[in-house]
């Protein structure tokens, strides 16, 4: 292999590795595990192509501009990188999020007219979510009676990849992530959970988590029935 097409290679493997890191918000799983990464191309130059695919046509706006943008900008900053283009393939808004996201718009200018705010708060939500969820993951790992999670810290769990991805939720909400940090917090705005609380907490963060899941398991097969044909074919 020569120096430039292990340059090449090289440089490939860090795009796909950064679009890892792109999650969908509501599923809180990256774009590449979901399958929503139908292509990824660089070239000996460093331009990067990617084509994004979502289950269905009319998937919210919202959520297919913040993984399209979030994918531009996770690529945008790969060392060696020289141009992007990531574009939504066969969506009702494809076009004006393509457009959007190329021209670093935002979404209320690209939706002119028809959105109202940025997406921030929505993030937000799906984080504090993904707290939840995560948290019910973690508890669920450790196997001790409920009321021992009380006044648990983080730094007293085992490390593990649930322990990570709940850390990074956090830590992307400014909420506390430190060893020293309570397990259980309201990801609202991070005070401990007390005694009180605790079974209702708990409940929440299984629901959430169920969901969570269930929603990711439907979006897969949608996307494996919308997609089978094509696929197949190729």
């Amino acid at each position: 292999m020569t120096g430039a097409l292990q340059a090449q290679t090289a440089l490939h493997g860090a795009v796909w590795a950064a679009l890892g890191t792109v999650l969908d918000p509501e599923l809180d799983e990256p774009l590449t595990d979901l399958g929503f990464v139908s292509h990824c191309g660089v070239s000996d130059s460093g331009s990067v192509t990617v084509r994004l695919r979502l289950p269905t046509y009319f998937c919210a706006p919202n959520f297919a501009f913040l993984m399209v943008a979030d994918a531009y900008d996770a690529v945008t900053a790969v060392p060696g990188v020289r141009s992007v283009d990531v574009q939504l393939l066969d969506h009702f808004a494809s076009d004006v999020i393509n457009n959007g996201v190329a021209q670093q718009k935002g979404f209320v200018q690209s939706f002119e007219g028809e959105a109202v705010q940025e997406l921030h708060s929505l993030r937000a939500d799906f984080l504090r979510r993904a707290v939840l969820a995560g948290t019910d993951r973690v508890c669920r790992s450790l196997r001790v009676p409920p009321d021992s999670l009380v006044g648990m810290t983080l730094g007293e769990i085992a490390p593990s990849a649930d322990l990570s991805r709940l850390r990074a939720r956090r830590q992307a909400l400014g909420l506390p992530c430190t060893d020293q940090d309570p397990l259980l917090i309201d990801p609202a705005d991070g005070t401990a959970i007390p005694a009180m609380d605790l079974r209702r907490h708990l409940g929440l963060a299984r629901v959430t988590r169920v969901s969570q899941e269930a929603n990711s398991g439907v979006c897969r097969g949608m996307l494996r029935v919308r997609y089978s044909s094509s696929e197949e074919d190729s």
